[in-house]
């Protein structure tokens, strides 16, 4: 689950607009068979719709003692949040007073990459460190969270001190800063830790808090298995349930050079998760949209998520197309496509859940009861007034405006438009806000991209063209003149072979030359950006208006919110660190039952069913198992805890906060949960703390790591 390509996904969608396709639906979870007999108006929302990712701030201590039976006390929840991590994009944990740290495979893939030697392959072959001297720096670091503040009413002050939208936005920026700015002198001046400190914001504004992380950057990779092992089955049973993956990695955090000792650790579990469990997923979560107004949910379901999904899915067909006509280079893109096509499948699932009627009536439901008490209580009248209708005036404008500019939305699709917007944006004196690697270079200037595969950017460019031609059609002289009376596949044919922006040399010449030579291009494609982009550019600012003044109605609509919930419900997610409860449990799927744990035996079925075929090939060690490996031993397990991208790599704990697992995935049903939690069939996938410790034990004799872990301290 890569959160950090779907919040890039996300930013592309925002210039974009309606652009409704026809795609797949994940089952309805309502518990009736048939939506035709529900009457929707009388649907009403449930006790945990927006979810259980608990913060920390506010542990829920009695109700985690009045539905699981044990009273967690405040050590408790102290050593789960020190013994918690936070990787870039991910979540990993101590599991040995050593510094030994547990992610996912996934989670590591970069650091395996970087760390290799010449002629190895760790990615594809896996990495094991058979004495400690062996293991390998790593390019990589983790944060402890430390350091809580609740700093909501300096940063409100502040904010309210505004006598306009766009002063109260720069006054809580300020405040921001200020804050941030006062603990790195505290902490500077008493300790010689490295630390980082972030301000989030909570209920949309109705809370803010101050995290403190103590960041180690001194990591050594001991273990990863091969990709083969840890992505078992592929993109075909991702998001999916049963599942047979052995996802994990470890490192090591060193200080002073040493191995780093903790008290705060998990200790593992030899027997782990069953049937009926209550366990506890500690992570962070990357983001949610469950406390949104329903008309901003209205604009993912109608703009953004199906503008992404048919971006994604023009960027995956050309790029399969392409390894298809070069198969020599099918190692060299799989991984891309998996990362497009995973986002794909999650976008999708986002989707289903906003295209459910029953859900949305859920969201209602919740909506209208939460305005009923704001516009019941004379005081919170008084202060909020009506904030849902003002965002639905905001979110009616942005439509409009997008509904113009979505055709000229260049990031994310074809670079031959997109590279030309760059050129005329840099000629006309606009700020390139381009990343590094995506046709800027690392000291901001503009540079022809690496990643510029003219086949691949011909099919895109083709796409992007019938894109423009449904929503502009014969209207628009600019792009009329740029197709020629050609169809968008002959036109993209004859641009991609004659103009400038692909050309390294042609490019480069552009951009060192005078900017009239830019401004007055015959290249079609240039000329067909500069005609454009002054409208385009003046649509952008009164659509980036309109998000300012909405943030301040989105930030009266979190204060109301916190006042009339306070913490009974969780903030969304916003990366942070958080506890979600929930229980090992099967569900109903595709006509039988999904069972609550599999078995290696289950992936050996899938090994053999599809005539070990990829992806359900077997690396050797894995098809020629020892006769002492226990194929009956638990390897994945499903439970109802609440998690989205972000919690890949979060342990799995118990009441006495023992690893029982390792979360790598949900499953396909839990995907609308970017919206709402749904408990029917909405479940986190996990490794089995079991299985870990026979396959690393027996499939990778890795016998100094298993020790390490049963003995939660390293053994001489």
């Amino acid at each position: 689950m890569n959160r950090n390509l779907l919040k890039y996904l996300s930013a592309i969608a925002l210039g974009m607009s309606m652009f409704v396709i026809g795609c797949s639906t994940q089952p309805s979870t309502k518990p009736e068979a048939s939506q035709s007999f529900i009457n929707y108006d009388t649907v009403k929302a449930g006790k945990f719709d927006n979810g259980k990712m608990w913060t920390f701030d506010f542990p829920p201590s009695d109700y985690f003692a009045q539905t699981y039976h044990f009273n967690p006390t405040k050590e408790w929840f102290d050593k789960a949040r020190l013994a918690a991590l936070r990787l870039p994009g991910c979540t990993a944990s101590f599991v040995s007073e050593d510094g030994l740290i547990m992610t996912n495979h996934h989670c590591a893939r970069g650091s395996l990459e970087r760390v290799q030697k010449e002629g190895e392959k760790l990615v594809e072959d896996g990495f094991y460190a058979l004495t400690i001297e062996e293991e390998r720096k790593a390019p990589v670091w983790v944060d402890q969270l430390v350091v809580i503040e609740d700093v909501t009413k300096e940063v409100q002050v502040a904010f309210d001190s505004g006598t306009t939208d766009s002063a109260k936005t720069a006054n809580r920026m300020a405040q921001f800063a200020e804050i941030q700015k006062r603990n790195y002198e505290k902490f500077k001046a008493t300790s010689k830790d490295s630390m980082v400190f972030q301000i989030y914001s909570f209920y949309n504004g109705g809370r803010y808090s101050l995290y403190g992380y103590k960041r180690y950057t001194d990591l050594r990779l001991v273990y990863a298995p091969e990709e083969k092992a840890a992505f078992y089955g592929g993109d075909p049973d991702n998001f999916t349930y049963p599942r047979y993956d052995f996802d994990c990695s470890f490192f090591r955090v060193y200080e002073d050079g040493k191995p780093l000792k903790t008290a705060n650790f998990f200790r593992f579990s030899k027997e782990g998760a069953k049937d009926g469990d209550a366990v506890f997923v500690i992570g962070n979560p990357g983001r949610t949209s469950r406390l949104l107004a329903y008309s901003q949910l209205e604009t993912l379901r109608d703009i953004q998520y199906p503008v992404s999904i048919e971006w994604l899915r023009n960027r995956m067909n050309a790029m399969s197309g392409y390894v298809a006509q070069h198969p020599d280079q099918r190692l060299q893109y799989m991984n891309q496509i998996f990362g497009v096509s995973n986002s794909l499948k999650a976008i999708t699932g986002y989707l289903s859940g906003l295209r459910d009627p029953y859900l949305m009536a859920k969201k209602r439901d919740f909506e209208n009861k939460f305005r009923t008490a704001v516009v019941n209580s004379p005081e919170l009248k008084s202060k909020y007034g009506d904030p849902w209708k003002d965002i639905a005036s905001f979110e009616h404008e942005q439509r409009r405006l997008l509904g113009e500019v979505t055709p000229f939305s260049y990031n994310g699709r074809s670079q031959y438009i997109a590279l030309a917007a760059r050129l005329v944006n840099r000629a006309m004196g606009v700020p390139d806000m381009t990343p590094v690697g995506r046709g800027m270079g690392a000291g901001g200037g503009l540079v022809f991209p690496a990643n510029f595969v003219p086949e691949i950017e011909k099919s895109l460019l083709a796409d992007q063209l019938a894109f423009m031609k449904t929503y502009l059609g014969d209207k628009n002289e600019a792009f009329n003149k740029l197709l020629s009376g050609n169809t968008p596949d002959q036109a993209a044919e004859q641009l991609a072979t004659t103009s400038a922006v692909g050309s390294k040399e042609k490019f480069e010449a552009l951009v060192n030359g005078k900017p009239e030579e830019i401004l007055n291009s015959t290249d079609p494609i240039i000329s067909f950006v500069v005609q454009t982009q002054p409208h385009v550019l003046e649509l952008r600012e009164k659509i980036g208006k309109i998000n300012r003044d909405e943030a301040t109605k989105v930030q009266e609509l979190g204060k109301a919110m916190y006042e009339v919930y306070g913490t009974s419900i969780p903030p969304d997610a916003t990366f942070t660190l958080r506890i979600a409860d929930g229980v090992v449990k099967g569900y109903a799927y595709n006509g039988t039952l999904a069972p609550p744990v599999t078995t290696f035996y289950g992936m050996y079925d899938r090994y053999y069913s599809f005539d070990k075929k990829d992806p359900w090939e077997l690396t050797p060690r894995w098809a020629n198992p020892p006769a002492d490996f226990k194929m009956s031993t638990p390897m994945n397990f499903v439970s109802t805890n609440d998690i989205i991208g972000g919690n890949s790599g979060s342990p799995v704990v118990d009441k006495d906060l023992n690893v029982v697992g390792l979360i790598f995935d949900g499953n396909i049903e839990s995907l609308p949960g970017d919206i709402i939690y749904e408990e029917t069939s909405n479940r986190s996938v996990s490794v089995h703390s079991a299985g870990l410790l026979e396959g690393l034990g027996k499939i990778y004799k890795a016998d100094r790591l298993v020790k390490e872990l049963e003995a939660g301290k390293i053994v001489q």
